[in-house]
């Protein structure tokens, strides 16, 4: 009898699934979630397995402004690249410029190339075109026959549209984190700690042990503590050294890459003193030292990438805040810096920084992003918080 009832449980939830899956398409389904500037993340299910979806793009559904060509990570410029998220690992075979297009509304279809990266999660479209048509409105699409790698397609194709600038304009593509992307703070030398701060998001020091890493299991807010040995703060450390060498390498050539970048929209804007300062997307670049003694917005959509090379140090003065305005987003702000990066008192600080050495903040400055160091972070009563915790 219980048997029974258990069968009789499963055909019904089975059941609303389907049911559930049936009005979702019937509502439009995932195109009707675009529409509304959002990812679908419903269950469709195929025999208890789940079907792939697309879960975010860049540019964004319905995104208006993009740029019409796009500073590659190899300093190429080529028409805008579109890129696609799915929910599983897929079949790269299924996923190549027959199966994700490109079209101007109207009909003309984009020539171009797919890649997928190394986790096969992510598809990028680059048009073979040095430029897209500026005001212009686009449509991208993952056809149903994108399957995931145990061959199962998606349920239904998925689109979203975007709109270019009026004038043609060059915009960059973001760096690639790998696997330092799950971190708040990553050094090769040790975190000192004036507790107590608070963290969320991975920290981890490489090649330096375990004892350098001078954060307590307590003021760990979100994820988790890496250290490549026992030597750890218990009871909270994970020992990897795999996990470390991977991430620090991967810090190393997000570093390589933001310095390397070419082209740049604004060369020594301010003598160095961006204070005061509204900064449209772009890549900025500074043969000296820059200051933040004042205010700094940065203003753009949330597909808007800013890369700042320095070649000198980077210091926000106490008090003062980097503005995020306009929907742009802290995970696409980058400050590469080669000299030593302070933060001051009480200041707030938001992007990915990368240092060539050592990451100070001073007391009760926050930081909503990461701090990537090739040296030491050092921190006094802090707040950092990872992009998307």
């Amino acid at each position: 009898m219980r048997r029974l009832q258990s069968a009789q449980k499963t055909c019904l939830f089975l059941a609303i699934v389907a049911l559930l899956s049936a009005a979702f398409v019937a509502s439009g389904g995932i195109e009707s979630v675009l529409a509304a500037g959002g990812y679908s993340s419903a269950v469709v299910l195929d025999g208890g397995a789940m079907r792939p979806t697309v879960i975010s793009s860049s540019p964004r559904n319905g995104a208006a402004d993009i740029p019409t060509s796009t500073n590659t990570r190899d300093n190429i410029v080529t028409g805008t690249q579109v890129s696609a998220t799915f929910s599983q690992r897929m079949d790269a075979g299924t996923v190549n410029s027959l199966g994700f297009t490109l079209k101007e509304i109207g009909g003309n279809e984009v020539s171009g190339s797919v890649v997928m990266d190394e986790t096969h999660t992510v598809a990028t479209f680059t048009p073979t075109s040095s430029g897209l048509n500026p005001n212009t409105k686009y449509t991208a699409a993952i056809t149903a026959g994108a399957k995931n790698a145990a061959g199962l397609a998606m349920a239904r194709p998925v689109e979203w549209t975007f709109t270019t600038d009026a004038i043609e304009t060059t915009g960059q593509a973001p760096v690639i984190l790998g696997r330092a992307g799950t971190f708040a703070i990553l050094t090769k030398t040790g975190v000192t700690d004036v507790p107590s701060s608070a963290i969320s998001g991975d920290v981890g020091a490489s090649p330096i042990t375990g004892a350098a890493i001078h954060v307590t299991c307590a003021e760990m807010a979100a994820g988790t503590l890496y250290s490549v040995n026992a030597a750890g703060p218990l009871p909270c450390r994970v020992t990897s050294p795999t996990i470390l060498t991977k991430a620090v390498a991967d810090m190393e050539t997000a570093y390589t890459d933001a310095a390397g970048r070419k082209l740049p929209n604004f060369t020594n804007l301010g003598a160095g003193e961006i204070g005061g300062l509204t900064l449209a997307p772009g890549l900025y670049k500074w043969t000296t030292g820059v200051s933040i003694s004042e205010n700094v917005t940065l203003k753009g959509g949330g597909d808007a990438v800013w890369i700042f090379q320095i070649a000198g140090h980077l210091t926000q003065a106490s008090a003062t805040n980097v503005i995020l305005a306009g929907g742009a987003l802290r995970k696409n702000v980058f400050w590469q810096a080669a000299g030593a990066v302070s933060i001051g008192t009480t200041a707030d600080f938001e992007g990915v920084l990368l240092a060539k050495t050592k990451i100070a903040m001073k007391t009760n400055a926050t930081a909503n992003g990461r701090l990537l160091a090739q040296t030491a972070v050092t921190l006094e009563k802090n707040a950092v918080k990872r992009p998307g915790l």
